[in-house]
């Protein structure tokens, strides 16, 4: 069919589990992609995008139903398929000791590029991608937000008919994110190329001319951003706290409230709230007090969240937002339990870290934010003890960290960026043992296994590595707290979960700083910074600035409609404009 790059009737694909038997990855799915546009997948962990997409690229075969892409049956022969199409799957292979023009031309030789186009093609990938003075620097030495640049320049070495993009923005920072997609939408308007990505970004998916959801394998709905975003139409509010109230809690008390409330957020120090469509208004009334709400424009993301509720009931799978099971309210005594002065990292020449002061205190979100290869991550891994300063004071639980490291460990949790746990051992399992190497034995042990089992939706006997990115992240979480730590340390926890897995986490994370755990926390997802209390922004090892979202906002010369997202980059571009004055002036 001329104009379609997919065409799809049918589509069913499923794998074996050991654990669980069958499950059904793509069920019964029926789509059509046009030419010449981008286009989204977007849906909740499981939902099928990967999947979908390795069907597209002939990797994996359909059990029944029909695929042909380009207009060719993918099933009977996927090397046409392969010989036109270029695919970045989530993990993209770059070779880390080859520098960046070795990998270019190890890719070049790999897809067959003819000598004489290589030179125009790498100059107008190391262009677009910002790349050219990167040539000779190992693809290891790069940022994670470089890796991903060179990982779509490696991928665009030949000029395909298709691209196949599947989360090409996971742990990338903000700026790195909007490269990204400006080279993406550059090969669209300029060379009409045909692209399809999966995203966990909403705002993603809103440049696309075309969104598909799914769920569970299945289409729920598809259209144009408009057409979908049409769905939420004169149910979105936004809710103004009481003076005192954190935003987080007022968006606790709404998502709580199910049968009135279809999803919340904070946004900008309130809360932005969908009403569900038959809700009774008395009863929300009641619900909101004498706190204020005014209509607001709907987005994508308000739609997609209701698509997922509605699915969710129909289903009879409600999801249950958790709080701090188990924990009892601490005595808050006013002193900070996190004390950095004038701390110093340097490997070798370099400096991670330059001077960094700050103090957290009990109960406390704190958001630590930055670029990638900005310093957060060593700043963070030198906060959890795992890594230590080259200079400055550094003080954990009322412990100094240089002389007892082991004893300010024990009172705090660690949550990792990649799944740490072991793979091969079911979640009941994980939960046993790092819950003896936490020092529970016993009854305590089996108590706080039970009541964590609970409070995430696990499944005991599920094994570990067979689960979905959101199950993944639960589990983690779950492992961290089984000792009821005073801090919890996490470091990009909801990398590569959805929106649907996000707003759970964060239920459970504010029901923890209301007990009196104090939080420090590494994302890139600039909505979630809405969540602290305070934030830090760091780039090239310096802090850039310290306040609450509200005053960070400020600082970047807020706007009506500034979010954290605008802020974050119009003061890390202000800096990086300065720092070059200053380089030339020098």
């Amino acid at each position: 069919m001329t104009g379609l790059t997919v065409t799809a009737e049918n589509l069913r694909r499923s794998f074996d589990d050991p654990s669980i038997g069958e499950v059904v990855a793509v069920d019964g799915l029926s789509m059509s992609v046009r030419r010449g546009e981008l286009t989204a997948l977007v849906g909740p962990d499981g939902a099928g995008k990967t999947t979908l997409m390795r069907m597209f690229t002939g990797l994996l075969k359909p059990q029944s139903g029909s695929l042909s892409v380009l207009g060719v049956d993918v099933a009977r022969d996927p090397q046409s398929v392969q010989d036109r199409i270029s695919y970045m799957p989530q993990r993209f292979g770059l070779y880390e000791d080859l520098s960046v023009q070795e990998n270019l031309d190890l890719y070049a030789d790999l897809h067959g590029v003819p000598m004489d186009q290589r030179q125009e093609r790498f100059g107008r990938m190391l262009e677009m991608t910002d790349m050219a003075r990167f040539t000779e620097r190992p693809a290891g030495k790069l940022s994670g937000g470089m890796k991903q640049k060179l990982g779509l320049a490696c991928t665009l070495v030949r000029s395909p008919d298709l691209l196949l993009l599947d989360e090409p923005s996971v742990g990338v920072d903000p700026l790195s994110r909007r490269d990204l997609w400006k080279i993406v939408q550059q090969l669209v308007d300029d060379e009409g190329l045909s692209v399809i990505v999966s995203t966990a970004y909403m705002d993603e998916a809103e440049r696309c001319a075309q969104v598909f959801v799914m769920d569970k394998g299945r289409l729920l709905a598809h259209g144009s951003p408009a057409e979908l975003t049409a769905r939420a139409k004169g149910l979105t509010y936004t809710a103004i706290p009481l003076s005192g109230m954190p935003a987080r809690d007022l968006q606790a008390r709404l998502i709580d409230a199910r049968e009135l409330i279809v999803d919340a957020m904070p946004q900008a120090g309130n809360a932005r709230f969908i009403k569900q469509p038959g809700a009774d208004e008395a009863d929300l009334r009641d619900l909101l007090g004498e706190i204020d709400t005014e209509p607001r424009t709907e987005e994508l993301e308000d739609a997609f969240m209701m698509l997922l509720r509605e699915q969710e009931q129909e289903d009879g799978e409600v999801s249950v937002e958790t709080g701090a099971v188990g924990r009892k309210q601490a005595i808050k005594d006013g002193k900070p339990v996190i004390v950095v002065r004038d701390l110093v990292r340097k490997f070798g020449d370099f400096t991670a870290v330059a001077s960094t002061s700050f103090d957290v205190a009990q109960g406390e979100i704190f958001g630590l934010l930055g670029p990638n290869g900005a310093g957060k991550t060593t700043t963070f891994r030198m906060l959890c003890g795992l890594l230590p300063a080259t200079s400055g004071h550094l003080e954990v639980a009322g412990r100094n960290l240089r002389t007892a490291r082991a004893l300010a460990r024990a009172r705090i949790g660690y949550v990792a960026q990649k799944f740490a746990l072991y793979s091969n051992l079911t979640v009941r399992e994980n939960l046993e043992f790092f819950g003896g190497a936490y020092g529970l034995r016993g009854r305590a042990l089996k108590t706080r296994i039970r009541e964590v089992l609970a409070q995430f939706d696990l499944d005991p006997s599920a094994q570990s590595g067979q689960l979905p990115a959101g199950f993944k992240q639960r589990l983690a979480m779950a492992t961290g707290l089984l000792h009821q730590p005073e801090i919890l340390f996490l470091d990009e926890p909801t990398s590569g979960i959805d929106p649907l897995a996000r707003r759970a986490f964060w239920r459970t994370i504010t029901a923890l700083a209301q007990t009196g755990v104090t939080i420090i926390i590494t994302t890139h997802f600039m909505e979630e910074a809405e969540y602290c209390d305070r934030i830090a922004i760091q780039d090239a090892g310096e802090m850039l600035i310290i306040g609450t979202p509200r005053e960070v906002r400020a600082q970047a010369g807020d706007g009506a409609g500034q979010t954290m997202n605008d802020a974050f980059i119009a003061i890390v571009e202000q800096y990086r404009a300065d720092s070059r004055s200053r380089q030339v002036a020098a």
